[in-house]
């Protein structure tokens, strides 16, 4: 099934979903630990960027800065679409969140700060229910 293009379907059909936890970036030098099972990975020239429940960083002794809330928009959103992350990037930056977006072949992903994370699903709820007028 081909993912959707059109920028107001994808708005107010993105259904944004809290997942359930603690999620936080960290990085290592080679390979994941073991008993780390990250959600994403970037192998940058500095090192191996892990996103991964908090309680497992702590288990492994990884150190981080960042506890984030896990926000799943579920549309199937294609990889070349235009303007998606731009749009839920300005709503939620105005509201002065951070969000750092990550796409999936089928949906794209959002890190926001822990303690907000309610209140972002709950701007992009608004944000789909204005696309959808």
């Amino acid at each position: 099934m081909a993912g959707e293009r059109d920028l107001t379907k994808l708005l107010s059909g993105m259904r944004p979903v809290l997942n359930a936890g603690r999620y936080v970036y960290a990085t290592v030098a080679g390979e994941a630990p073991a008993g780390v099972a990250p959600v994403v990975t970037v192998r940058e020239p500095e090192g191996l960027t892990l996103v991964v429940r908090q309680e497992e960083a702590d288990a492994a002794g990884l150190p981080y800065e960042y506890v984030a809330g896990w926000i799943t928009l579920r549309v199937h959103s294609a990889l070349e679409a235009v303007g998606l992350t731009a749009a839920v990037a300005q709503a939620l930056a105005q509201a002065g969140l951070s969000c750092n977006v990550v796409a999936g072949f089928h949906h794209d992903h959002l890190f926001v700060p822990y303690e907000r994370a309610e209140e972002a699903v709950g701007l992009l709820e608004a944000l789909a229910e204005g696309a959808g007028e």
